[in-house]
């Protein structure tokens, strides 16, 4: 039997490729040539010879036995009964069986093939063919190996002018292919000539791409179908959301008005868990979050807007930049904000204000990536500044886990989706960190600088590597579910803790507070009782010995003009008198108005 294999690519369209880079000349050594040697040889001129650089490859084929099966019926008769006896008779048959356990032939027949069936029995009670030993294989557990990870693939940008790989999304059906949304994020920044073109790339053929996707505008995301892996929703620079259908080119099937779409770039897309596989929703810094259908996309079938104030003020609302969809939860879905807060929402609620349930603070930037972890939806992770974070939606002060402040600035990151406690994280520099915090939570397992079993990554220069992680990382590991769920509800626990003690604290604070506030009022309150009880008496002391003065000096009067005609002398004595008991009316009242005025001589 002739077997033969063709290679379909050749030698330089698969592996890794050479990268050649300028850079200046270096003199690693020197050796002056020494002519005495030279006289030693003789020069030969020209020089053939054979090179070999490419990986030696052998073609093996083996021929077995061919076996050869059939199929046939057998038909079964009672019989081996002697002529005289009926099997249909009961009594015959048990009377013929005794005599023949009677036998010496029968009896030692029956020894010999009793030792055979012995053996048997005893070999298939040692050895159970059909038990399944290996049913747990996918939860060996795998620590020798250190982590590891080596590249299989870089898919370049194929335009001269470079730009940023802002989105990747894995096709559904088997990962074979990537589609890789390419833009130029800097405001009025994008040189001339730039291409709008994004690309799907087969994991096989990293030399050009499969599809060449043509939008109107620059593309920042991009998602395949999870229902039709044809289908792909993109998330335009101009605001517009557009659809492609690979069955029908690289054209864009549907496209939104630009009247009805973001105001700002389109920074998340994703597809909703329907019946019909056409529902999605986009997010924008704009402060919307719109729903969709690619059946119609004229307009949005429904607009909220992200103010956590619930004013329903587009002024006021934060900048949504990631999206977050679980399909187990339909009717929850996230947004992380460029202000660095999470918002919880509820697609059920009747009015916008009501959508808005709750927030999560603790990032200082925007939040670049928001997922939930696939195995324990409750908890999620979240991507901003020079940090990442775990959160529990049963804690919202704080999160429950958290990595190290890095010198660069994170990116992107996601969860593992075979592994619940491994997660990925991209930093500004060109890293990409992997963590397993079953097995270290300080640090990450693994790092890898500027390069399910493949992570893709995309850089700011526009190229995507393709890399396969060590099994370690990538391998369910014993009681792994158990554990990461535990040091889940452990965190979650302490943070309540945490949380609770705190808010004791803070009561404590406002009720010394509180309490000291009252202690001054009471004392400013007691001092002014005290000044006014004072000055009461004083006035009413004052206005009383007025009035004896006034009464005493109407009764002098009185008494004098009561009295017979005097002398001329008693006349000036009594005038006299008189203008003494003017003189000290006048000093009473001027005591009364100033208190401390002199009156005059």
């Amino acid at each position: 039997m002739e077997i033969v294999y063709v290679y379909v690519k050749k030698r330089s369209e698969f592996g890794k490729q050479c990268n050649f880079t300028d850079r200046q000349a270096e003199l690693n050594i020197d050796i002056p040539p020494n002519p005495e040697l030279a006289e030693l040889y003789v020069e030969r001129n020209p020089v053939d010879t054979g090179i070999q650089c490419s990986t030696s490859m052998s073609e093996h084929e083996a021929n077995t036995e061919r076996i050869e099966m059939e199929t046939r019926g057998v038909n079964h008769v009672e019989g081996g009964w002697p002529k005289d006896v009926n099997p249909l008779e009961l009594e015959q048959t048990i009377r013929f069986r005794k005599k023949v356990e009677k036998d010496e032939n029968y009896i030692n027949a029956i020894t010999q093939l009793g030792l055979i069936m012995e053996h048997c029995i005893k070999q298939n009670n040692a050895i159970d063919i059909y038990q399944e030993y290996f049913d747990d294989e996918d939860s060996v557990e795998v620590t020798e190996e250190a982590p590891s990870a080596k590249t299989i693939n870089v898919f370049r940008d194929p335009q001269e002018i470079k730009r940023s790989a802002t989105h990747l999304s894995w096709h559904p059906d088997g990962s074979k292919k990537l589609a890789v949304a390419y833009s130029c994020l800097n405001f009025q920044r994008a040189p001339p000539g730039m291409s709008h073109d994004s690309y799907i790339w087969d994991l096989e053929n990293p030399n050009r791409p499969e599809i060449a996707l043509k939008p109107s505008s620059p593309v920042i995301t991009l998602e395949y179908n999870p229902k039709d892996s044809h289908v792909l929703l993109g998330g335009c620079y101009n605001g517009q959301i557009a659809c492609w259908d690979t069955r029908k080119g690289s054209m864009v099937a549907e496209l939104s008005t630009i009247e009805f779409s973001h105001r700002d770039p389109v920074y998340g897309t994703i597809w909703l868990q329907s019946k019909t596989g056409t529902e999605c929703f986009s997010a924008s810094t704009d402060g919307q979050v719109m729903w969709w259908d690619i059946r119609k996309l004229s307009e949005p079938t429904e607009v909220v807007i992200m103010d956590i104030t619930k004013k329903e003020q587009l002024d006021n609302a934060l900048g949504a930049i990631s999206l977050e969809f679980e399909a187990t939860l339909p009717t929850k879905f996230m947004v992380g904000t460029e202000q660095g807060v999470v918002i919880s929402c509820n697609r059920k609620a009747k009015t916008s204000a009501e959508k808005i349930v709750c927030t999560f603070s603790g990032h200082h930037g925007p939040v670049y990536a928001l997922q939930r972890n696939p195995f324990y939806p409750k908890n999620f992770l979240t991507v901003g500044d020079w940090t990442a974070r775990i959160w529990s939606e049963d804690s919202r002060e704080s999160s429950i886990m958290w990595t190290k402040y890095h010198m660069a600035y994170l990116t992107d990151g996601a969860w593992s989706p075979v592994r619940p406690a491994v997660f990925f994280t991209t930093k500004m520099d060109g890293t990409l960190d992997i963590w397993d915090f079953v097995f270290k939570q300080c640090d990450p397992a693994l790092s890898l600088k500027d390069n399910g079993c493949f992570v893709a990554c995309g850089s700011q220069l526009g190229t995507t590597t393709l890399l396969e992680v060590s099994s370690g990382l990538c391998t369910l590991q014993r009681n792994e579910k158990n554990i990461a769920s535990s040091i889940f509800e452990r965190e979650t626990r302490r943070e309540k803790i945490l949380e609770a003690r705190h808010r004791e604290m803070r009561l404590k604070e406002k009720g010394k507070s509180d309490g000291k506030e009252e202690e001054l009022r009471e004392e400013e309150t007691a001092v002014d009782l005290e000044e006014l009880v004072g000055k009461a008496e004083e006035e009413f002391f004052d206005i009383i010995l007025s009035e004896l003065k006034k009464k005493e000096a109407e009764a002098l009067r009185k008494s004098k003009l009561q009295q017979p005609s005097l002398k001329p002398e008693d006349e000036a004595e009594g005038e006299e008198e008189m203008e003494a008991d003017d003189l000290v009316e006048r000093e009473d009242q001027a005591e009364e108005e100033g208190g401390s005025e002199e009156t005059p001589a």
